[in-house]
This record gives structure tokens, sequence and C-alpha cells, in this order.
């Protein structure tokens, strides 16, 4: 048995929580922040058979898209009013980053 971690953009959350729930898989979401810009995530825990890791890790990856946004940073040392700003740059955001951790044991009460 294999527990995944899943980070995905909390935008993509529900539809992998709707295609883990639809292959018959349970989860818990959690609310999380973090990755280069500081934004909201949502952390998902599964537990699946070894056999089903590849399969699930498909569907996350089918859900959990990824796209360009727009980044307008300020330049290193100007955090006044009026600063200037960096040029904006595109960077790619979202996707999912699973971890698979070996489970010795897992019960259901």
């Amino acid at each position: 048995m294999k527990l995944l971690l899943a980070v995905v953009q909390s935008r993509d959350a529900d539809a992998c929580v709707d295609a883990l729930v639809a292959a018959g898989h349970q989860c818990t979401r959690l609310a999380s922040l973090g990755g280069f810009l500081d934004q909201g995530n949502t952390t998902l825990f599964t537990a699946v058979d070894d056999g089903e890791v590849e399969a699930t890790l498909a569907l996350l990856g089918s859900k959990a898209r990824q796209r360009n946004q727009v980044l307008q940073a300020l330049l290193p040392g100007s955090d006044a009013p009026g600063a200037a700003l960096a040029p904006p740059m595109d960077v790619e955001v979202g996707g999912a980053t699973v971890f698979v951790l070996d489970v010795a044991r897992m019960e259901r009460l």
C-alpha cells in the first residue's frame, strides 16, 4: 500500500478530488500555502494499492493542469510606495507535486 500526498493548486483541487472519488479512492484534503508564488494550494492524501499508483498519478496529472501566469515583481531594494516594478514575465504554475510513501499499516476505524 502507498500513501500519495499530492500538492495541487487550489483551483484544481475539486476536479482532483472528484476524479479520485469517481475512481473509488477516498481522500482527505488540507489547505496549504507555498510554492514560488506563495499562492494557495491544496494537499490531498489518498492511500492506494501498489498496483494503482501509476494510474492514480496519471489521473491527478490529467486534472491538475499546468498554466502560465504573469508575474510582476518589485525590483530588489525597491519596497517603498511607488517603487519600480520589474518587467512582467510569464511563469508556469500548476500541475501536481506528488510524494509516494510506503505504508506499513493502515486502519479504517
